[in-house]
C-alpha cells in the first residue's frame, strides 16, 4: 500500500504542530520546513480543520495549532480520514460487476486481513509517538 500524498503531508502538519506546540504556525512556515507546496497545504489544512484536529486563527498574528494533546490523535484515525472511505481495490466496493471472479476469490480476505492489521499498528501510535524524540525533528525543519 501507498498512502497518497495528502495523507503525507497531513501527518507531516501534525507533526510540524506538535513540535511548536507552544505558538501558532503557518502554512508558509510548515511548506517552507518540509519544502512542499502552500497549495497542497492549504487543502490539508482545511480538512484538519474541519474534523477538528486543528484550530485555525484567523487575522493578524494568526496560524494554525493542535486541537488536541498528541498523544490523544491516534494515526489510524488520521490516515483513515485523509485517505476516505474507498475501497482499497475495487472487488472490495459491493459491487458484484467489478470482478468476475468476486465470489469465488480468496484474495479480498487476504487483503481486508492485511489492511486491517495495518490499520490497528496504525491505531496504537500516537501523534506525540512520533514526535518523541523533538531535537533531531526540530533540527531538520528549521530553516536557514
Amino acid at each position: 500500500m501507498k498512502l497518497t500524498t495528502f495523507s503525507d503531508y497531513t501527518l507531516r502538519v501534525l507533526m510540524y504542530l506538535a513540535l511548536n506546540r507552544e505558538r501558532l504556525a503557518t502554512i508558509p512556515e510548515i511548506a517552507a520546513a518540509y519544502e512542499i507546496s502552500e497549495n497542497h497545504l492549504m487543502k490539508v489544512v482545511h480538512q484538519l480543520a474541519r474534523s477538528g484536529v486543528i484550530e485555525s486563527v484567523r487575522g493578524k498574528g494568526g496560524g494554525i495549532r493542535l486541537a488536541r494533546e498528541p498523544d490523544e490523535i491516534r494515526i489510524g484515525q488520521i490516515v483513515r480520514v485523509s485517505e476516505g472511505a474507498a475501497p482499497i481495490v475495487e472487488c472490495l466496493s459491493g459491487d458484484a460487476a467489478t470482478c468476475r471472479i468476486a465470489p469465488v476469490c480468496k484474495l479480498t480476505a487476504v487483503l481486508s486481513r492485511g489492511f486491517e492489521a495495518l490499520y490497528a499498528t496504525l491505531d496504537e501510535t500516537t501523534l506525540a509517538d512520533l514526535v518523541s524524540s523533538p531535537r533531531g525533528l526540530k533540527a531538520l525543519l528549521v530553516r536557514t
